[in-house]
């Protein structure tokens, strides 16, 4: 786990996520159950807790509770990608914790806009052009799992529709200017990829 840079206080360990998804789908979907492993502090259990959550049952309060608590990026991502992108609270949530200092929850922003950019069918373009002068804006931290997340949201919404990849891709340009080597590489590894021929056919393809 240290090799990937998953650093937590309390992990049982020999709990792989498959083993903790098949546990998931014999427990099913509980809220109480996910609160009560999510204060247990370990690892594992707080695994478990984003994968049995209910979304529509998680308050703006409980997200800024859990986000205080990420200590890695594992729990981070599966918080935001399991349950929190199908939480009502998580346009909201993007746009205030990008602003905050804290790497996780900063980091959760961007984790956030990249799993909603997959999962919101419903949301329009709007919502998500909405997150790229936020992207911008933090692209010069240096950190990398910020780095990290900035990158992944700027490349998800780009590969939204051939509009928000047009609008990506204008972002890109604006990053790479910016004097800071994280901007560089953010803007240069979310080109590559949001101006590859894959993403330009699928997107050719669907007529986005």
């Amino acid at each position: 786990m240290a090799r990937f840079g998953i650093v937590a206080k309390k992990v049982y360990g020999g709990w792989s996520i498959p083993a903790l998804r098949k546990l998931a789908r014999k427990i099913g979907h509980s809220h109480h159950l996910a609160r009560e492993l999510w204060a247990a502090e370990v690892f594992e259990a707080r695994i478990l807790a984003t994968l049995i959550d209910e979304p529509e049952k998680i308050t703006s309060r409980q997200m800024n509770r859990w986000a205080k608590d990420f200590d890695n990026w594992a729990i981070c991502d599966s918080a935001c990608i399991n349950v929190f992108r199908y939480a009502r609270f998580a346009h909201r949530k993007c746009v205030e914790w990008s602003s905050r200092q804290e790497e996780f929850v900063k980091r959760a922003a961007f984790a956030l806009m990249a799993g909603l950019a997959v999962a919101d069918k419903a949301a329009g373009d709007k919502a998500f052009l909405k997150f790229l002068p936020l992207i911008k804006r933090q692209a010069t931290d240096e950190r990398n799992m910020v780095r990290k997340g900035v990158n992944w949201a700027l490349r998800q919404i780009g590969k939204r529709n051939a509009r928000l990849n047009r609008a990506a891709l204008k972002a890109c340009r604006e990053i790479h200017t910016l004097d800071s080597s994280a901007a560089r590489w953010i803007a240069s590894d979310a080109r590559r990829e949001l101006a590859g021929p894959a993403v330009q056919r699928r997107l050719k393809m669907g007529r986005a």
